[in-house]
């Protein structure tokens, strides 16, 4: 196993918790990308979804320094961690299991964004076989108020008020001329995400699930992508939660929200078994 410094966890599958809806050589591997700030105990919570499906599970959050400054600013930091993240598949011996995707918001949404160019590009990465996404209040595109209320929620507990409006306000100004501004040049050097998402989608199915009560990534934004989509015929699904917060959702319904990921992993396992036997999945 090659050496990493990612700080990641897995959780290898229980077929015991689910009867062995899986076939035990190919279960799921489900990866959750996590938000701007987020703990792992969070996403801990996630992760019992799919675990209790039978599913191998890897969490992984990046650096929120690294989401809301090397990111926003066109650096491409998170490309290698998202290439280490593929290889851990080949790692655990799990690179020939169907994977599923759940990201949340954009500090899950700009690993997401490299993954899907590592495996359109890259040799050996290349062969996994991802067979769908689900997307938790995001993405967002060039929100500067919104990615304001983000950082601020991430600061507010480590910093004085007065270094964090500091802070905040030299985000704002810099994100503002570096991606707004002068975003029709440097768009060139360094697409954002969402545009390089438009441009080049991911062919699976997605799943988005969002809310028009969130106040920092636009519901518009997201509703736009899945229209996007469903333009060029690429498999969409969409759920407003109309009044939950954001990465929120599952919080406030938690039935539902763990159903509608039960059911999209199941249904596009299905889908992918189906297509690689050579049996119409209809």
């Amino acid at each position: 196993m090659r050496e990493t410094d990612m700080d990641f966890t897995i959780e290898l599958a229980e077929p015991a918790l689910q009867g062995c809806r899986w076939d035990q050589q190919r279960e799921p591997v489900v990866i959750l990308l996590g938000w701007a700030g987020c703990k792992d105990k969070h996403l801990a919570k996630y992760s019992s979804i799919y675990h209790n499906e039978g599913c191998v599970v890897i969490r992984y959050t990046a650096a929120w320094r690294t989401v809301f400054f090397s990111e926003s600013f066109g650096l491409g930091s998170l490309r290698d961690q998202a290439q280490k993240l593929l290889e851990l598949l080949f790692d655990y011996e799990i690179d020939e299991n169907p994977i599923v995707l759940h990201v949340f918001s954009n500090g899950g949404f700009m690993l997401y964004r490299y993954m899907v160019e590592l495996l359109r590009s890259h040799r050996q990465l290349a062969r996994l076989r991802v067979v769908g996404t689900v997307f938790d209040s995001g993405p967002g595109n060039r929100n500067v108020v919104g990615s304001v209320r983000a950082l601020n929620t991430v600061l507010s507990p480590h910093t004085g008020a007065a270094l964090r409006y500091l802070a905040l306000l030299l985000f704002a100004v810099l994100v503002f001329i570096l991606r707004i501004l002068l975003y029709p040049v440097t768009r060139f050097l360094h697409e954002n995400h969402y545009d390089a998402m438009k441009s080049h989608p991911s062919l699976w199915p997605h799943l988005y699930l969002y809310s028009r009560s969130d106040t920092i990534i636009a519901h518009t934004d997201i509703e736009k992508m899945a229209e996007h989509r469903r333009h060029h015929r690429l498999p969409t699904q969409s759920v407003d939660f109309e009044k939950s917060e954001h990465v929120s959702h599952y919080r406030r319904y938690p039935e539902k929200y763990s159903a509608l990921c039960s059911a999209f992993l199941r249904d596009c396992v299905r889908k992918d078994s189906a297509f690689t036997s050579g049996i119409p999945s209809y």
